[in-house]
């Protein structure tokens, strides 16, 4: 029986096509195991597989099975498009919560990144008023005639402002490769905001 259960393991793909074909021509599954040298109940599994899926080929599975389906993997992916600073444990939660299946964050964070998205840190830029941008312009174009000796009267203090809130600058974001300067992807933010004190 152990032999048995050794070939089974081991038939190839054309031998079961070769007793398929045997089994459509009429032959018994007794006759068929005997030609074969296997036990009736390979063959007669074997014909019932081939009768429910119209295929006689064996899949290996290995590893446990995924825990989401290909449209939880779309809508994983469509959640950190919608709100790219949700992180992967809030995905990770709030899908738990729809489909009423535990799903982890490194799930969530492997099926990003087969999308396409990584986590990766904003570009930051400071916030300029449209004041700011009608007047940067008119700036330049007045002092864009300036000699050495006129810029030689202007002093440039040499001043530091040291923010009195704290920032970990570890806010990061879903985004594709190559879209760094995507303006979804940037956050304004003025530098030295909030409390704070000049040197």
């Amino acid at each position: 029986m152990a032999n048995n259960q050794s070939v089974r393991r081991h038939l190839d793909a054309f031998t079961r096509g070769g007793i398929i074909g045997k089994l459509e021509e009429g032959r018994s599954v007794t006759s068929v195991a005997a030609e074969f040298g296997i036990a009736h109940s390979i063959v007669s599994r074997l014909r019932r597989k081939f009768q429910t899926t119209g295929t006689a080929i064996r899949r290996f599975s290995s590893g446990r099975p995924r825990g989401t389906t290909p449209a939880d993997d779309r809508y994983i992916v469509l959640q950190a498009r919608r709100n790219r600073w949700q992180t992967a444990g809030e995905i990770a939660r709030h899908m738990t919560q729809a489909t009423g299946r535990p799903i982890s964050r490194f799930t969530v964070a492997r099926r990003l990144h087969g999308g396409g998205l990584f986590a990766r840190r904003p570009v930051q830029c400071v916030p300029l008023t449209p004041a700011h941008r009608r007047r940067h312009p008119l700036w330049c174009r007045e002092h864009r005639n300036w000699r050495d000796n006129e810029w030689g009267r202007v002093l440039f203090t040499d001043e530091s402002r040291f923010s009195l809130s704290s920032d970990s600058h570890r806010i990061l974001i879903w985004r594709e490769r190559g879209s760094h300067n995507h303006p979804s992807n940037i956050i304004e933010r003025d530098r030295y905001g909030g409390r704070g004190f000049l040197v």
